[in-house]
């Protein structure tokens, strides 16, 4: 029981840095992409003002929330691979 505990405190932390990376990664690319589009459109107001409009709205998208699944789809395999190895 102790090496499950260990191995699922490792796993967890390990997790969070790749989400953590992800997280940055993907909001520095919707970032990039504000940008582009407001250079290529010169739109209305200040760049960094549409920017950071538009990384508001990402905060609440789907994308955003999709990013969690670094969390759940291992645990999910993990726990029905334990599941099955040793119940089924």
């Amino acid at each position: 029981m102790a090496a499950l505990a260990r191995m699922l405190f490792i796993g967890f932390i390990v997790l969070t840095i790749v989400y953590v990376c992800l997280s940055f990664y993907s909001r520095a690319v919707r970032r990039g992409k504000l940008e582009a589009e407001w250079d290529a459109a010169q739109g209305p107001g200040d760049r960094e003002s549409f920017v950071r409009a538009g990384l508001q709205e990402y905060d609440g998208s789907l994308r955003r929330k999709l990013i969690l699944g670094v969390y759940v789809i291992p645990m999910t395999a993990i726990g029905l691979l334990i599941y099955f190895t040793n119940f089924a």
